[in-house]
């Protein structure tokens, strides 16, 4: 029975909203829900309950059937608090099942600012028995985490996210967006307290500089000192505020990461320069202090938006899906509803100027869609009767009738959305060990300022704090942190709008040292629209009644071939038992026989049937006897002889791998130039063909679009799945295509090599400025104001390196 919303005597008794407990007297929590205030009982409840409808779940107090337990106020984060969320009807909105059996989850989270804090998370949750994987979209500050439920409960990873200060819900992308931009707000606050601050303390500051040791004398420099520090005040006590809660959070988790030192820093400044001020002697660097948390807030906000910036695609994904759809009924009749509620076999309308809220194929109407989010190409794309949309492409032209084939998470923009969340789920090799190096880093400088304190004490006792906060300041690893995630964000993005979705994050670092390219024929070199061409029915055989036959095998596939018989379907001609037997052809049952259609050798084992003429035949058989054979035609992609000899030209060797047969491989092999190339060939001699080339020390890409490719694909250096590959192929891909350029795999390369080089000039420069810097700070001819101003800078020049990859298309790659 669903529980109903607190009646008036319910009301009056005043039981928590949440947990149905009693509500103390003058309880500040509350909980607005459709327009009425409703009480709670503790924070706890708080935190759980606006956790719940900020994430867009508030269905779950409509259709309730029973209150949770009570969470215990003084753990709020306690896995009982976080309970509802193991509703088997809450979850189905936003846990998904995997492959092997488990399921996976992207959630939004609060309180990302650094890579720092990505790598907490991560290190974090891969601990816990149960999960899979874990990784941080930090453009988006989105994680994807996948676990085995028979293991640990889903309330357990919120649980743990909470207590180490990083609470997290399910993903939405309209709550997500608005939460960014409420918290883009906060950063823009925050820097514009910090920019006023700092700027009205150095007026303060300048004329104790230019006066020199004697100052401004009497009572001008108690009242500039006093008036620095009010000003100073609320930039460390507001401005710098997510540096104090990030260095709490990693001390509370025994770490060291980037906001130890920083915090460090900026209290040593404020806190030295308040108490010289209240004694009456000592240096006062409130400036310094003013300037640090500028500068350092200024670079985070750079970082920030441009990862945002690199990472945009993320949400755009998220949002392509409309959120309404206008459904017809049996009858026509129109009527609007959310789109999360269309299911296969649906008919909607689509007017122009709308966007496709599900994939499908159009039963009326021909129009233009653009389709340049999903493909990256700019040019809208003609659809007509027959034709397959994509569930947010744009309707540009005349309305559509369009029959629903996926819709909801199953629809292939919330696929790709699945396939960028799971590029994050490892570093590469470099930005491990670059994340190791920060980590270690920051335990270094905290004892290089420690050994530089207690030296200057011997040396000057007077000078000791200012030398080593000028050198804890200075030797900050913050570029350091930035140099990679910065770039890889960038490269992401830039792949993107070229029409390249990386899928795994290491392939970003295997794309520059490819040796070997190993392409498929149908649906790779070739476009995939197969069509039917000549028909050879052996005697006493009907050609109508062949070809529906045929027709109704391929029915059951994906494969391009599939297209080529969809026009000949009959209607009440169904196969039965269908298996697929990748790189042979397909068996089934009709009319009580066994028929194949397929390669020779798979059709009639017996027969010895030679085809009837050049190019790509397929035999239908019955119970092994020849019945009809069918010529298939497809046509070259416009710019496979162009990607190709760019391939070459970059000392990288190309070679055809194809299951189709000798002669139409040859012919295409010669077509373009490929001088290594085998037809005929079965998934498992893919396999062990790349098995041999990486045995013999190349590394090697893979690019295919069928079943048959999956393994070679698995096991590839690389695996590249074109735009029209099934979902087997797409899931086990490094990179996928989204258009239908081939050449979007050389723009890759170059973006490859880019990347690589963009960071290796990060790390050195990081790393660079640390070491030149270190040695004048220790000696002490570097005043904080420098040493603040030097490190703010090396993280901008960082930051603007990496910005280098997110130039326009038509410039030249960095």
């Amino acid at each position: 029975m669903t529980a109903p919303h607190p009646s008036a005597a319910e009301a009056v008794a005043a039981r928590c909203y949440h947990c149905g407990d009693r509500v103390p007297e003058d309880a500040p929590w509350t909980l607005t829900l459709d327009g009425a205030e409703q009480p709670l009982c503790c924070p706890g409840c708080e935190a759980v309950a606006h956790a719940i409808v900020d994430g867009g779940l508030a269905g779950y107090y409509r259709f309730r059937s029973e209150l949770p337990a009570r969470p215990d106020d003084r753990r709020a984060a306690d896995a009982e608090t976080w309970a509802v969320f193991d509703a088997p009807g809450l979850q189905a909105r936003f846990v998904h099942p995997d492959a092997d059996g488990g399921v996976h989850a992207t959630l939004a989270v609060e309180g990302i600012t650094c890579a720092a804090c990505a790598w907490l998370i991560e290190h974090r949750l891969n601990a816990l028995e149960g999960i899979t994987s874990s990784a941080v979209n930090l453009a988006q500050h989105r994680l994807r985490v996948a676990w085995d439920p028979d293991r640990i409960a889903f309330s357990r990873l919120l649980a743990e996210l909470a207590a180490i200060g990083y609470p997290a819900r399910p993903y939405e992308p309209d709550e997500a967006q608005r939460r960014l931009q409420r918290e883009e707000r906060r950063q823009v606050r925050r820097l514009i307290v910090a920019a006023v601050g700092m700027m009205q303390v150095a007026m303060f500051s300048i004329p104790f500089y230019l006066a020199g040791e004697d100052g401004l004398g009497g009572d001008f420099d108690t009242l500039f000192h006093w008036l620095a520090f009010a000003l100073t005040t609320p930039v460390v006590l507001y401005s710098a505020q997510p540096f104090w809660q990030g260095a709490a959070r990693d001390l509370r988790n025994r770490r060291l990461g980037m906001d130890v030192p920083v915090s460090l820093a900026i209290a040593g400044a404020y806190l030295a320069s308040g108490w010289a001020l209240f004694v009456g002697h000592g240096e006062v660097y409130f400036d310094s202090a003013a300037m640090f948390t500028f500068f350092l807030l200024f670079g985070r906000y750079l970082e920030v938006r441009a990862r945002r910036h690199g990472g945009r695609h993320g949400n755009a994904l998220a949002e392509l899906l409309p959120l309404a759809a206008t459904r017809l009924d049996e009858r026509g009749t129109a009527c609007l509803v959310p789109a999360s509620e269309l299911v296969a076999d649906d008919r909607i309308r689509v007017k122009p100027g709308h966007g496709v809220p599900a994939d499908g194929v159009i039963e009326e109407g021909a129009s233009s869609l653009d389709e340049s989010l999903l493909s990256g190409e700019a040019l809208p794309v003609s659809r007509g009767v027959g034709d397959t949309v994509t569930g947010g492409s744009h309707n540009v032209e005349s309305p559509l009738t369009v029959r629903v084939t996926r819709a909801g998470r199953d629809a292939r923009a919330a696929q790709l959305l699945d396939l960028t969340d799971r590029a994050f789920a490892e570093r590469p090799r470099i930005a491990r060990q670059a994340a190791r190096l920060a980590h270690h880093f920051v335990l270094q400088v905290l004892l290089v300022a420690a050994a530089t304190g207690l030296a200057w004490s011997f040396i000057d006792p007077a000078r000791a704090f200012w030398v080593t906060l000028s050198v804890l300041v200075v030797s900050c690893p913050c570029a350091l942190a930035l140099a990679m995630p910065t770039a890889l964000t960038a490269a992401h993005g830039r792949l993107y709008r070229r029409g390249v979705l990386l899928t795994r994050a290491d392939a970003l670092e295997t794309l520059p040292r490819l040796e070997r390219v190993i392409f498929d024929k149908t649906g790779t070199l070739t476009t995939g629209d197969m069509t039917l061409g000549r028909r050879v029915i052996l005697p006493s055989g009907d050609a109508g009644r062949l070809t529906a036959l045929a027709a109704a095998l391929e029915a059951h596939s994906e494969h391009p071939i599939a297209h080529a018989f969809r026009p000949y379907r009959r209607p009440g001609l169904v196969a039965h038992d269908v298996v697929a037997r990748p790189g042979q052809g397909l068996e089934g049952r009709l009319d009580d026989r066994t028929w194949r259609l397929g390669t020779p050798g798979f059709a009639a084992p017996q027969a010895n049937s030679p085809p009837p003429g050049d190019g790509h035949w397929l035999l239908l058989a019955e119970d092994g006897e020849p019945r009809a054979w069918f010529a298939l035609h497809d046509r070259l992609r416009e710019d496979a002889a162009a990607t190709l000899d760019a391939l070459k030209a970059r000392g990288i060797a190309v070679e055809l791998l194809s299951g189709d047969g000798e002669a139409a491989t040859q012919a295409l092999a010669e077509a373009l130039d490929i001088d290594e190339w085998r037809g005929g060939a079965s998934p498992e001699d893919k396999l062990a063909r790349l098995r041999e080339l990486q045995a013999a020390g190349q590394r090697v890409a893979m690019v295919g679009d069928g079943i048959n490719d999956v393994p070679v694909l698995a096991g590839a250096d690389l695996a590249v799945a074109m735009n029209g590959a099934t979902d087997l192929a797409r899931t086990r891909a490094d990179a996928v295509l989204l258009g239908s350029r081939l050449g979007r795999l050389v723009e890759a390369l170059e973006i490859g090599h880019a990347t690589r080089r963009i960071i290796r000039q990060n790390l050195g420069w990081a790393l660079a400025y640390n070491l030149l810097a270190l040695p004048p700070a220790a000696m002490g001819w570097v005043p904080p104001w420098l040493a603040a101003l030097g490190m703010s800078a090396s993280s901008l020049v960082v930051v603007a390196n990496a910005l280098r990859l997110t130039r326009r298309p038509d410039e030249e790659t960095p």
